[in-house]
């Protein structure tokens, strides 16, 4: 049967994007076939669209790391046909076709049912990245983080990740700092629940002295570079930071001050290799006592609207979540 998928071609070292007409016996095997209904655009699919080894290396490709339908058929006895499903990181849109597309063949552990709680168009208005926020949030919440423990800094906090975890925390009782480097954002983010607002310049500030003030009751750093280790340099004693990303960059300035002194942690965070069972329990928490609505994050796409959405979020132009409904 026929389905319709967004494709990356490359041709020497340019890569041209379509959308083509393609089979279902082109999907590569798999336990579980999926009708993909809505899927979500992430900084990471936007590496694959444009030929990042680091993310894709064989091409023809459909990218899309993230994808919410239903089971239309499964080898396997822990789904039926119309199951609801959320399938997110592992391989999924990196080399193994995803969710770009209106179906999906991928291996059964995978896939984790649609909690009750969240449908497949909540589920991808969160998708990775509002996952990623929470399994920050759920990290350092794991380590002691409470509202007492002092204001929390978001950074990058107009990205996938940095605003769902900016409304997450505000919804929960937490005194947010966000930072950006978009001053027409302030009132955007003021919105969601920041109580203050710093720009990039204010958080790199200090990159040459060992430690700073202490000030942060908590972290979630979306970035990376020296802005990551000056949040380290700043965090109140014995609390954390959860590091998810590296925009900024993969090197920073670092001495063990902080951790000798302070007693800090710095905790990374991971979902795409992260186990079914603890990307079910996140989600099970998304879908329940961290349920949060996030309407005014979302900026809807189709096939026809992603490659400018491509464009956007490479160029750090796209504010929120961009939800590509199949």
């Amino acid at each position: 049967m026929a389905f319709t998928a967004f494709w990356i071609e490359k041709n020497d070292k340019t890569f041209t994007r379509s959308i083509i007409e393609r089979d279902e016996a082109d999907l590569p095997a798999g336990d579980v076939m999926i009708e993909v209904k809505y899927s979500s655009l992430n900084y990471k699919d936007a590496l694959s669209a444009t030929g990042n080894p680091g993310v894709t290396r064989n091409f023809p490709h459909t990218p899309g790391i993230d994808a919410a339908g239903f089971v239309l058929e499964s080898s396997t006895s822990d789904f039926k046909p119309g199951d609801e499903v959320i399938v997110i990181g592992f391989d999924l849109g990196m080399n193994t076709p995803g969710g770009f597309a209106e179906r999906i063949r991928v291996p059964a552990d995978w896939v984790i049912r649609c909690p009750e709680g969240l449908n497949l168009h909540s589920s991808m208005l969160l998708g990775t990245a509002g996952f990623t926020a929470a399994e920050c949030i759920d990290k350092l919440t794991n380590a002691g983080m409470t509202p007492a423990s002092g204001p929390v800094l978001v950074t990058g906090a107009t990205g996938g990740v940095g605003s769902v975890a900016v409304k997450l925390l505000a919804h929960l009782g937490y005194e947010v700092a966000a930072v950006t480097g978009k001053p027409e954002q302030h009132e955007f983010l003021n919105s969601l629940g920041a109580a203050s607002i710093l720009s990039r310049e204010d958080a790199a500030a200090g990159v040459g002295k060992p430690l700073l003030a202490e000030r942060w009751g908590g972290v979630v750093d979306t970035v990376g570079g020296d802005i990551l280790f000056n949040a380290v340099k700043s965090l109140k004693y014995g609390c954390s930071l959860a590091a998810c990303g590296l925009v900024a960059g993969a090197d920073f300035q670092a001495n063990v001050l902080p951790f000798l002194l302070r007693n800090v942690n710095l905790l990374g965070v991971d979902s795409v290799e992260l186990p079914l069972a603890e990307k079910s329990r996140i989600w099970t928490r998304l879908a329940q006592e961290w349920q949060v609505d996030l309407s005014e994050l979302e900026e809807s796409l189709t096939l026809d609207t992603l490659s400018d959405g491509i464009d956007r979020i490479l160029a750090g132009q796209m504010v929120g979540r961009g939800v590509v409904k199949l």
